[in-house]
């Protein structure tokens, strides 16, 4: 249900036809946004986030994108400003380093580092002051781990043009941060680690200080802050969101042993 009957501003959810974009779209929209979101195939599912979001009292409409199509960046353009934009459309080959073809990596390049770049410069063009931007990253862009060579390096690449625009843009009194997710439960997460014999859920969960896989709704809430008043002084930062994830090393907690834990100090 839609909790302020005032706008926020108009904010563009780039891949908010699922997982983590779908959750932000309607959450953003239930604090009062106006949702843009885009798509690329997933047609039925962007309108089904739409349906959601309206049914629920809040604005949305759905619009198809493909950033090799000028028609399509100008009907996303057209019309009222927006006040936000928030980049979390991602897609990769997830394979080993040296099973890519130069298509793999020009392809991911495009969606995950290009579309950001593209999207941000037509939305500052006419974005007012106190505009926010945010990208949506992994970590991956800080620890390596199988399979996510192409994507990890890209989602690095994205906070590193965070900073720059932050720097860049922040005369205009746009602020631009990234929010670094660890291991969520979406559809994504079932398909990257659902593959290549990579280890079970509750193998990877013992690896989370917090114990457990976030959720969509999490990663959102620090979005939504970012795109508050109260983070109006915050730019060029990444927030990581990922339950202590990228604070540990092995051994683990999980690796030891209940009996070696318990064991009387050394004097």
């Amino acid at each position: 249900m839609r909790s302020t009957t005032e706008t926020q501003g108009r904010v563009l959810v780039t891949g908010g036809s699922r997982g983590v974009g779908r959750s932000l779209s309607v959450a953003l929209a239930a604090s009062g946004w106006d949702v843009v979101l885009t798509y690329r195939r997933q047609a039925e599912l962007a309108a089904e986030t739409v349906t959601e979001i309206r049914d629920a009292g809040g604005s949305a409409e759905a619009v198809e994108l493909d950033l090799e199509n000028g028609e399509h960046l100008d009907r996303v353009f057209a019309g009222q400003p927006f006040t936000a934009l928030v980049a979390s459309a991602a897609a990769s080959a997830f394979k080993k380093i040296t099973e890519f073809r130069a298509d793999h990596l020009e392809r991911s390049w495009s969606t995950n580092v290009l579309s950001f770049v593209t999207l941000a410069q037509r939305a500052v063009a006419t974005m007012p002051p106190g505009g926010r931007i945010v990208a949506v990253t992994s970590y991956g862009s800080q620890r390596a781990f199988p399979f996510y060579g192409a994507l990890g390096a890209d989602k690095a690449a994205l906070e590193s043009w965070v900073r720059h625009m932050a720097a860049e843009f922040g005369p205009r009194g746009i602020t631009v941060n990234a929010v670094n997710g660890g291991l969520f439960d979406t559809d994504s997460f079932r398909y990257v680690y659902g593959r290549n014999g990579m280890p079970a859920d509750d193998v990877l969960v013992e690896r989370i200080p917090l114990g457990r896989l976030g959720t969509a709704a999490e990663l959102a809430a620090a979005v939504e802050f970012l795109l508050s008043p109260g983070a109006s002084y915050v730019t060029g930062s990444t927030r990581v969101v990922d339950g202590g994830l990228t604070v540990v090393a092995s051994p683990f907690w999980s690796d030891i042993d209940a009996a070696t834990d318990q064991q009387e100090e050394t004097p």
